[in-house]
């Protein structure tokens, strides 16, 4: 029977980066994943190809529509779809790719098939020919993520009805396409068939879109979004979907009370959320219990059970491909005997779109709900020499500080390039930054980055470019 100091059920970024931090600590790790490829959902099925899929229709709407007219280059683009998704899968097969370089290098065994718990220190691997392998090992380290949540009365078919997996590969333009929930990975997608020709309308229970998201960011974001031609739909239930064969017929009846209504679709996106994926992973042999969601409880990636460990989507917080990295550092770090940390308040979270969106830290309503006394600090990109000269005037910076202390609690922006330059005010807030210390470090000219310095300026009141 084989023995490891770590045995890591799942290969997305909990999993692998995981792995790699066991190996370069010198653990005898193992990573068990099923899926053929290692990356998980994120490389395979959700971050990396919605960006390549976003990045390409962004160039194609800049060919078909005005943006590359106006800058004098006269083109007739024609849409290669099925070249698009080449492309798309040919970025993920090098990612994918990239990770087994990266366990080589570190000394990490990929293990494939699928894993589940046997008891203490036991975990058992059911290959894709039925065979069963019991590895024995030290700690075990649960890392299977999510998968989409599913509509109660929309069955997902993968035809005509799509989760954001099918929504990466339709075989066709859609002409209409119903978007199931205002979320970032329905916003994402419903974005790039948007670009390619599709009318897209985005059905939200809510009376919102991107709930949790700072109000003021979220309502500037869906003006740009209705700009573009999106459709919205909010305060409204989807009660049922019937496929039709040629497309898709739904019914939404209003959440406050009224006359339901029929919506016809070309294909309608289900987009409603994640849940963890907890099934068949024989948590009850080693006493564990998720909660009414599937969610694993921990206190410092601990679970209930000894010596087994919790990182990702599969437990509490955002599920974000970057927060299951960061737990996974600190959790292997943990069992290697180091001091492992993570800063919970300190998660930026991006919207891939045009504009993009980015946030990091408190909103202001979780400041007024919390009392707390805060400044505001906000510059707009259409007084952003680097942003006018490209055209990419939508959208703005807000700094949040603390009226007392001056030290930032939260940033929101929209706008070009934010999902990138979030990392600015990541740093300085790891470090406790006041607005003051952005506000007096000399940025690049003429850069978009300036938008954020001048933001900061913004909440003592010397903006000086607006």
């Amino acid at each position: 029977m084989a023995q490891y100091d770590v045995v890591i059920i799942g290969g997305g970024p909990g999993g692998y980066n995981a792995g790699i931090r066991a190996g370069q600590l010198g653990l005898k790790v193992a990573v068990i994943e099923g899926r053929g490829k290692l990356g998980g959902t994120c490389l395979n099925v959700g971050c990396m190809p919605s960006k390549a899929l976003l990045h390409a229709s962004e160039l194609y709407e800049a060919a078909v529509g005005g943006e590359f007219a106006t800058l004098g280059i006269e083109v007739k683009p024609k849409l290669n779809l099925d070249q698009m998704m080449k492309q798309k899968a040919d970025s993920v097969e090098g990612l994918t790719k990239g990770i087994e370089f990266l366990f080589k290098k570190n000394k990490v065994e990929w293990i494939k098939g699928w894993g589940r718990i046997d008891g203490p220190g036991k975990v058992v691997v059911k290959g894709e020919d039925g065979a069963e392998t019991t590895l024995e090992t030290k700690h075990i380290v649960i890392a299977t993520g999510s998968e989409p949540t599913p509509l109660p009365g929309v069955e997902i078919d993968q035809k005509r009805i799509v989760d954001s997996t099918g929504a990466l590969s339709l075989p066709e333009v859609p002409k209409s396409l119903v978007v199931i929930g205002a979320g970032v990975i329905g916003l994402e997608l419903g974005s790039v068939w948007r670009r390619l020709g599709a009318e897209v309308t985005v059905v939200e229970f809510l009376d919102r879109i991107l709930p949790g998201t700072d109000e003021e960011t979220a309502k500037t974001f869906q003006r740009s979004l209705q700009k573009q031609g999106f459709q919205f739909k909010l305060g409204a239930k989807v009660t049922g979907a019937k496929n039709t064969g040629k497309g898709v017929e739904l019914s939404v009846e209003p959440v406050a009370g009224g006359a339901a209504e029929t919506i016809k679709a070309d294909y309608v996106l289900v987009a409603i959320g994640r849940r963890p994926y907890t099934q068949g992973l024989g948590l009850e042999t080693v006493g564990i219990q998720t909660d009414k969601r599937g969610v694993i409880a921990n206190d410092h990636y601990k679970t209930g059970a000894q010596n087994v460990w919790v990182v990702g989507d599969v437990t509490t917080g955002p599920m974000l491909a970057h927060k299951a990295e960061d737990e996974a550092v600190a959790c292997i770090e943990l069992i290697a005997g180091k001091a492992g940390h993570m800063n919970y308040d300190i998660i930026p979270g991006v919207i891939y779109t045009k504009p993009e969106v980015a946030t990091v830290g408190k909103t202001e309503e979780d400041l007024k709900a919390a009392g707390v006394a805060y400044k505001v600090g906000k510059f707009p990109f259409t007084a952003n020499s680097r942003a006018k000269i490209n055209h990419e005037n939508e959208g703005f910076v807000k700094v949040l500080a603390d009226a007392k202390t001056d030290r930032i609690l939260g940033v929101h922006m929209v706008g070009p390039n934010v999902g990138d330059m979030i990392a600015e005010y990541c740093v300085a807030m790891e470090f406790s930054a006041a607005s003051e210390d952005v506000a007096r470090t000399c940025h690049p000219h003429p850069t978009r980055s300036e938008a954020l310095r001048q933001a900061a300026m913004g909440v003592e009141g010397w903006t000086m470019q607006a």
